[in-house]
C-alpha cells in the first residue's frame, strides 16, 4: 500500500489515496501503521474517498483503530494531497468530512504546492445534545464541574466531534498524561469527548494543549483550536479573530455569524510503501 505521511501543526496522519480502490480493513491499518515504534508512527489513518456530494470524502481513524468525524488539521493536509498529487487542478474545493457535513477550503499554493489552508469549519454547537453531554443543562457554557476532586470550568462545543474545553492556569505544567483521560471517558460523556485544557492570554491570543479522544495528547488539533475560539467568544474573554497557539504550531480562527474560519499549514513528511 502507498502512503503519504503529512502533518498540520505537527498533527501527523498517515494518507492513503482509496479514490480509485478502498482498503479492506481501515480500522486494523490504522492500529497496526500508527504505532510509533512498530508501524509509521501516526496520530491516525485519513483515506481520501470519491465523494458524490463533494470534491473528495476524508475517513478519518483514529490510532486506537476507533472511527472520527471530523479533522481540522487533517482536512487542511487532504486538500494539499489532492492538489499536490494532481487529483485536482482547483485552488477552492469541497471536502465530506466522515461526519457527512461538507466543508468548503482555499488553498494557497506557492511554486507549484500548497503552503496552507483556510478551512470553512462550519457553524459550532453548544447544545448538549449534539456534544453529547449529559447531566449539565440544555447547554454547558462555563459550567463547574469536578473531576478527580478538582473544580474546573468547562464550556462543551460540537465541531461535529465533542469538545470539553477547560480553563486552566498552567498549560505548560498541566499533568495532561494523568487528567485527560478522566475527562475523555468521563460519563457525562456518553460518545468520550476531546479535552481542550486553555489559557487565554489576552483577547487575541490563546494558549491551549488537547487530549484526542482516540489518540491521547496531539501538538495540535484544528475543531479543537475552533472550539476554543468559539467558547472563549462565548465567554466573553476574546473577540472573533484569535490566535490560537499549540505545541505544534499556530492556528489562525476567526468566527462569524454564521461559521468558523481556520487557516493554517499543511506539510508533507515523506511517502513510501508498506505491507499490511
Amino acid at each position: 500500500m502507498k502512503f503519504t505521511k503529512m502533518h498540520g501543526c505537527g498533527n501527523d496522519y498517515i494518507y492513503v489515496d482509496c479514490t480509485r480502490e478502498p482498503l479492506a480493513d481501515p480500522n486494523g491499518a490504522a492500529l497496526k501503521l500508527s504505532d510509533r515504534h512498530f508501524g509509521i508512527g501516526s496520530d491516525g489513518l485519513i483515506l481520501i474517498c470519491p465523494s458524490d456530494r463533494a470534491d473528495f470524502r476524508m475517513a478519518i481513524y483514529n490510532s486506537d483503530g476507533s472511527v472520527a468525524g471530523m479533522c481540522g488539521n487533517g482536512i487542511r493536509c487532504v486538500a494539499k494531497y489532492c492538489y499536490d498529487k494532481g487529483l485536482t487542478d482547483k485552488t477552492a474545493i469541497s471536502v465530506e468530512a466522515g461526519d457527512g457535513r461538507i466543508k468548503y477550503l482555499d488553498l494557497t499554493v506557492e511554486n507549484g504546492a500548497v503552503t496552507k489552508v483556510k478551512v470553512d469549519m462550519g457553524a459550532p454547537s453548544v447544545a448538549a445534545e449534539d456534544i453529547p453531554v449529559v447531566g449539565l443543562g440544555p447547554e454547558v457554557i462555563g459550567v463547574p464541574v469536578q473531576v478527580r476532586g478538582r473544580e474546573w470550568t468547562m464550556t462543551c462545543v460540537s465541531m461535529g466531534n465533542p469538545h470539553a474545553v477547560v480553563w486552566c492556569d498552567d498549560v505548560d505544567g498541566l499533568k495532561i498524561q494523568e487528567i485527560g483521560p478522566l475527562f475523555e471517558s468521563h460519563p457525562m460523556f456518553p460518545d468520550r469527548a476531546n479535552t481542550e485544557f486553555v489559557k487565554v492570554l489576552d483577547r487575541e491570543n490563546i494558549q491551549m494543549r488537547v487530549w484526542e479522544r482516540g489518540a491521547g495528547e496531539t501538538l495540535a488539533c484544528g475543531t479543537g483550536a475552533c472550539a476554543t475560539a468559539y467558547a472563549a467568544f462565548r465567554n466573553g474573554l476574546c473577540g472573533r479573530k484569535v490566535t490560537v497557539h499549540l505545541l505544534g504550531g499556530d492556528l489562525e480562527i476567526e468566527i462569524t455569524d454564521d461559521t468558523i474560519l481556520m487557516t493554517g499549514p499543511a506539510t508533507t513528511v515523506f511517502e513510501g510503501e508498506v505491507d499490511l
